[in-house]
């Protein structure tokens, strides 16, 4: 139980007002350690609660600390992963006093300002902003006590690692250092080497694994037949809430128009989408307005959409990390779900690698091409 981990009364009514009732093997795992003042390297598989694991740490740590400067940091690959892990800080942190910012690209500076000049406690931001209101003065890092780096593995691989050196040459030597990774290359060993003090290395289940309540199965399907075959699919009664994966921008777009026209409410998300187009079709699924989502790997990582019952992969992933990250999307948190891929002649190698990696074979379920 939660209980256990001593945390303050408030946090605990908190908790038990997001509907946790028994910590995640992560949270079993990373929390105690967290609390003690160690840093932590951690890796979990996707959907296994690890945002909770940093989170009621760091509220605990900053509800004991003075008001009005930034104490607690938190640095996300994408803007989506920083509005969801903010909108989480502030479900948790409720009757608190705590307050936090969200800090990201692609929007105008003035409302990030004036919510780090309110005196935020917490800031939750991607790299690139943050170095940008670093550079024009507008937040000052040296009362930082704990740095969270969640999704440390995919912000190497957007090219992060120079912007976060030169984050932490701004941050004091003493804070406490959590770091979170679905998988743990030698790069994101070198950074804690580098950075962190004794961690205590916390590993969740088998890196890059899916859930286990995630049921996965393959269609071969002709590639003209692709779109035919979705809206099969998507008009079964089970199908309540689908994330459709496409390899590119403009297939994500076309797909979802085509949806739209057969009468399927959808929306599409991707990295040329405006920072409102992106909010508000994450905002029309979410809610239930949007049967369908339409997305490009921007959607791999990191969202955390509740209730999603269907993934299915319209174009399969070049690689297998990708898929892994893609059905990780449902079956969170110990729910069920089904991850459905389309295979196309060409897709062969792909496939292969996909199952090597999984460390056995999909399931067949029959053809697309008759339908």
């Amino acid at each position: 139980m939660f209980s256990a981990f001593q945390l303050d009364q408030v946090l605990l009514d908190n908790v038990k007002r997001a509907g946790y009732v028994k910590p995640t093997p992560i949270q079993a795992s990373a929390i105690p350690p967290a609390l003690a003042g160690r840093d932590v390297v951690a890796t979990a598989e996707t959907g296994s609660g690890k945002t909770a694991a940093f989170l009621l740490p760091l509220l605990q740590r900053m509800s004991a600390l003075p008001r009005g400067r930034v104490g607690g940091l938190v640095l996300c690959p994408t803007r989506e992963v920083a509005l969801q892990t903010e909108h989480h800080a502030r479900r948790l942190s409720r009757r608190t006093g705590l307050r936090s910012a969200v800090i990201y690209g692609g929007v105008g500076f003035e409302p990030q300002i004036k919510a780090l000049r309110a005196g935020a406690e917490i800031v939750v931001a991607t790299p690139g902003r943050l170095l940008d209101h670093l550079g024009r003065g507008n937040v000052d890092l040296r009362g930082v006590s704990l740095l969270v780096l969640d999704e440390a593995d995919r912000l190497l691989d957007m090219g992060f690692l120079p912007d976060l050196k030169r984050i932490l040459a701004h941050l004091p030597a003493g804070r406490q250092t959590l770091l979170f990774s679905a998988t743990m290359p030698p790069e994101i060993l070198a950074l804690a080497d580098r950075f962190m003090k004794n961690p205590a290395r916390v590993a969740v289940g088998r890196p890059a694994t899916p859930p286990k309540t995630v049921s996965q199965g393959v269609y071969p399907v002709a590639p003209d037949q692709k779109t035919v075959f979705l809206l099969h699919l998507i008009r079964q009664e089970t199908a309540e809430s689908v994330l459709v994966f496409t390899r590119t921008k403009h297939r994500a777009d076309r797909l979802a128009r085509q949806l739209t026209r057969a009468g399927v409410q959808a929306a599409c998300l991707h990295g040329d989408r405006s920072q409102r187009q992106r909010e508000a079709a994450l905002e029309g699924y979410r809610n239930g307005s949007f049967r369908v989502l339409v997305a490009t790997d921007l959607a791999a990582r990191g969202l955390d959409i509740q209730g999603v019952t269907h993934v299915i992969n319209y174009d399969l992933p070049a690689a297998p990390e990708d898929y892994i990250h893609r059905i990780g999307r449902t079956a969170r948190a110990g729910a069920s779900g089904q991850a459905l891929s389309f295979v196309t002649a060409d897709d062969a190698r792909a496939l292969r690698e996909i199952e090597k990696t999984l460390g056995h074979p999909l399931r067949r379920l029959g053809t697309g091409e008759s339908v």
